[in-house]
């Protein structure tokens, strides 16, 4: 009977065991799986959290980036009426002074601007330099009106008279000169040449020809004229190599060639190619 106890009891304590063994196992997979789940939820974490920065970041970037091309466009207008006034200057200033170079620091400067998107002191440094650009070829235009009215001195005539220095005026007028200073003088080229002008604005005739001709009295003017729009280039004029190659350097043939294309000849030719490239004289461009 004792026996029979014992193993009863001894049956049950090895069920029991099992039982405990085998809720430690199924705690263990539990553990474990809790475990994983865990370990995932902490990279998913972590994924969300970089993604979270990122976004933020991009965000932020976003932000700056709008704030940035909100201050350029802020900007372009007042960049905008600088060309404008720019614009109207360079207008202005045909025929009377060199404007290749300012026209190419404008280019520039727009180029500049037309490019950036973000930088707002890009802009601000464009504008500036248009500024500062018309009011240089307003100082220089100014310039070349003073020079208009001023001469070497002394009468406007003195042995031509009246009717002489008229006359002389009246051809110069005619091909183009109205507003050029005008006066009688005996010193160009030392008396030799009857006529000769001046880098500051101005023409200088001898007496005698208001007697000549009107064709040759125009095509003089029409001479004397072409040297003071050449004067107004003369730096772009004298760096061309397409002046030395067509006209030898020389500033008279140009200056006949540049008659030649307003109507008066003289007894000079020139080609079309050296008419097309004189013309371009006349209206201050250099090809």
């Amino acid at each position: 009977m004792i026996r029979r106890v014992l193993a009863v009891t001894l049956a049950a304590s090895v069920l029991l065991i099992s039982g405990m063994i085998g809720r430690a196992d199924a705690l263990e997979h539990e553990r474990t799986t809790a475990v994983a789940q865990l370990v995932a939820l902490n990279g998913q974490y972590r994924d969300a959290g970089q993604r979270t920065d990122y976004l933020d970041g991009a965000v932020e970037r976003a932000e700056q980036e709008t704030a940035d091309r909100a201050a350029v466009l802020a900007l372009r207008p007042a960049f905008l009426a600088e060309v404008q006034a720019l614009t109207a200057a360079l207008q202005g200033a045909e025929g009377r002074v060199d404007t290749a170079a300012h026209r190419a620091a404008a280019l520039s400067a727009q180029q500049a601007v037309a490019a950036e998107k973000e930088n707002p002191d890009t802009v601000a440094a464009a504008t500036a330099t248009l500024h500062a650009l018309t009011e240089k070829v307003g100082t220089e235009v100014a310039s070349w009106q003073a020079a208009q009215s001023s001469g070497p001195g002394g009468p406007m005539w003195s042995s031509s008279g009246p009717e002489g220095y008229a006359r002389v005026r009246a051809a110069l007028d005619l091909v183009g000169g109205g507003g050029v200073g005008l006066y009688e003088s005996s010193s160009c080229a030392g008396g030799n040449a009857p006529a000769c002008a001046n880098s500051n604005g101005y023409i200088k005739y001898r007496a005698d020809i208001a007697n000549w001709s009107a064709g040759r009295l125009n095509w003089a003017m029409a001479h004397e004229l072409a040297h003071i729009y050449q004067f107004r280039v003369w730096g772009a004029l004298t760096s061309s190599g397409a002046y030395g190659a067509l006209f030898g350097g020389d500033p008279e043939f140009l200056a006949n060639c540049m008659a030649v294309v307003r109507g008066y000849p003289g007894s000079v030719g020139c080609n079309g190619d050296q008419q097309a490239w004189a013309s371009a004289i006349w209206v201050g461009t250099v090809r």
